[in-house]
């Protein structure tokens, strides 16, 4: 049997996850409370959630933080630095590193200098 994929290629897209906005949650959260219990879980499978989502949900509206109710890993990325602000990021470190690099060998420097100073004394009182 022939594959009609090459070898290693994915057929397919990975999914997105899905992300829910506050007020989303709180009418979730609100249809769910409403509901009669033996309706609860058809709640659930409409909008393809879990208990757990209206538990923690229900937990940050009671705890008053509605800001608790954006998921970190869903929310919009950090906006992006421009080229020339990662560049001159990228440049500060490599100076601090140099820096770091230059003091280390101006040291080694000094201690070699004071050793042949030192032995320079040593071998010139010796004549």
């Amino acid at each position: 049997m022939t594959s009609t994929n090459p070898v290693g290629s994915d057929p397919a897209p990975r999914p997105k996850r899905r992300s829910f906005s506050p007020e989303y949650k709180l009418r979730i959260v609100a249809e769910y409370d409403a509901a009669p219990k033996n309706e609860k879980g058809a709640v659930l499978r409409r909008e393809r959630l879990y208990h757990s989502h209206v538990k923690e949900w229900r937990a940050a509206r009671d705890a008053g933080a509605l800001e608790k109710l954006f998921d970190k890993r869903t929310s919009p990325a950090r906006p992006k630095k421009s080229a020339a602000e990662a560049e001159n990021e990228k440049l500060r470190r490599q100076v601090e590193r140099l820096e770091k690099e230059l003091a280390r060998n101006k040291a080694a420097l000094e201690v070699m200098g004071k050793a042949s100073a030192l032995l320079e004394m040593i071998s010139g009182g010796a004549d």
